[in-house]
């Protein structure tokens, strides 16, 4: 008997995607979105012995499920299928394990791609293994998908006609207005990367400047591209996690696309040491990504929350649920924790800083991470050669499912400004306008 109806019909069978089975079968509307093609008997299995997102990621990753269409269609649509033990239709059900085997319920082992840290969640030594599992990837790699400007977080665009290029030297440039920094400014850049906040603020603003990281390869290619650009005496690279820097004040900081690796237990930690390391009236730029609060009944937030759970965001989620948070845990950040905006501005308050400005850039984060995937899927062959297809399958998955998740709010990201305004005293102009 055919495989592909009986899994079509046992899913509810009303998809709105098509099924191929490795058997030659196949169900579905022929004018779906996209298609599962499920290439083997552990295809099958993965989705099965696990079902719901963990399955079936696991089934892409590891190459036994291929997806072929418009990939963020299919996300979106995905969004709103509920794939579980408890909506599976119990006769075809049956009848495919009676074609199958029970076998086809034993998973098979886990795809190596998968993060398996050990100690104390963000302990120094966590922290650093989860970073590593991130970003010591390949930097060729990261540079097939960011492009020449090695930036790793959200662009700030003008119209869609504009170039990734130029979208991420305007939301650098914008950080750099936001915190005033003027020649002769000493900057700390929390979370550096590839150094390309250091160097914009260096080579633009004038400031010395200070980019810790925890990734041996990132800070590896940043000082390469310090001394490039003929900039050693002026920036200063580290390996070293926030908590260990003690050589203050600076002027100010920034902190982009950092903040969700800090978690919850370390919020309060982590703000007072920045707030430790900046004078008088010395800024804090903290740009992160967020979590909404979620209004009853609201349906495109409802399906971007289901969306999270089945096909994972690009960050992760809100650690109180484990079931939305596990493909995030295991296979892109490991740890990462995102928290509501109004938490974060709380706490700067009641730990000194004055919050003076917030901007939600969501939907850039959107265009973004559309770029990133057109990137990647357009130089497949050398990002598979660079990191397996199996890292290059995880990378393709989850910017493209955050990218949907973005557009549909059940992630937000903003820029908080923030001023230790000692006394009252801000330095503030009394309009700001960036």
């Amino acid at each position: 008997m055919a495989l592909a109806p009986l899994l079509y019909n046992a899913l509810g069978g009303a998809l709105p995607l098509r099924i191929e089975m490795y058997d030659g079968s196949a169900a579905g509307p022929l004018d779906a979105v996209a298609t599962m093609r499920i290439n083997s008997e552990r295809g099958l299995s993965r989705f099965l012995s696990r079902p719901g997102e963990l399955g079936i990621v696991r089934a892409y990753v590891s190459g036994d499920v291929d997806i072929e269409g418009d990939l963020f269609t299919m996300l979106e649509v995905g969004s709103t299928l509920d794939v579980s033990l408890r909506t599976v239709r119990l006769a075809p059900a049956l009848a495919l394990v009676r074609e199958t085997g029970l076998g086809v319920f034993r998973s098979p082992p886990a795809p190596p791609e998968e993060a398996h840290l050990h100690g104390g969640l963000h302990t120094r030594s966590r922290d650093k293994d989860a970073i590593s599992h991130h970003y010591d990837v390949s930097n060729e790699f990261y540079r097939l998908v960011l492009g020449p400007s090695m930036v790793y977080s959200c662009a700030v665009w003008s119209s869609n006609e504009q170039t990734l290029e130029d979208a991420q030297f305007a939301k650098l440039d914008l950080v750099c207005r936001k915190l005033d920094l003027k020649p002769g400014m000493r900057l700390l850049d929390v979370g550096c990367g590839w150094g390309s906040m250091v160097l914009h603020a260096a080579q633009h603003y004038g400031v010395d400047a200070v980019g810790i990281t925890l990734s041996e390869e990132q800070a590896a290619l940043a000082r390469e591209r310090v001394t490039a650009a003929g900039l050693s005496d002026r920036i200063d690279i580290r390996v070293q996690d926030y908590r260990d820097v003690h050589d203050g004040p600076f002027d100010a900081i920034s902190s982009i696309g950092m903040f969700e690796h800090v978690g919850r237990k370390r919020m309060e930690e982590y703000i007072r040491d920045l707030y430790d390391l900046l004078p008088d009236q010395g800024r804090l730029l903290n740009h992160a990504i967020s979590r909404p609060g979620y209004p009853q009944g609201d349906h495109l937030v409802g399906r971007a929350k289901a969306l999270t759970r089945r096909l994972a965001t690009a960050f992760g989620s809100d650690l109180t649920s484990k079931v939305e948070s596990e493909l995030i845990q295991r296979y892109v950040f490991p740890d990462g924790e995102l928290h509501e905006v109004g938490v974060l501005v709380s706490m700067l308050q009641e730990n000194g800083f004055e919050v003076r400005h917030l901007e939600s850039l969501r939907e850039h984060y959107d265009l973004t991470l559309r770029c990133w995937v057109r990137n990647l899927e357009a130089q497949w062959d050398e990002a598979v050669a660079l990191v397996g297809e199996g890292r290059a399958r995880v990378w393709r998955l989850y910017m493209a499912a955050s990218a949907v998740n973005f557009a549909l709010g059940g992630v937000q990201i903003q820029q908080v400004l923030a001023v230790k305004a000692t006394g009252g005293k801000s330095g503030m102009p009394l309009r700001t306008s960036f």
